[in-house]
């Protein structure tokens, strides 16, 4: 049973290009200090890597 991860929006996806804003918005998030919760998948995980350098991902409890 995968377990579940917190992503955190840090940064704005203004000046972004097009992939990068698509995968905040399929991630849930769409602003600064959006939060949200997920089920660690393989599939999630590619999007993280994609979109890192805008989002902080810990565990979720």
């Amino acid at each position: 049973m995968p377990g579940k991860i917190k992503i955190t929006q840090l940064r704005s996806i203004i000046d972004r290009n097009e992939d990068q804003k698509r995968t905040i918005k399929a991630l849930g998030l769409g602003r600064p200090n959006y939060v949200v919760i997920h089920n660690d998948t393989p599939q999630l995980r590619g999007m993280i890597r994609k979109v890192i350098h805008l989002i902080k991902v810990e565990d979720a409890q």
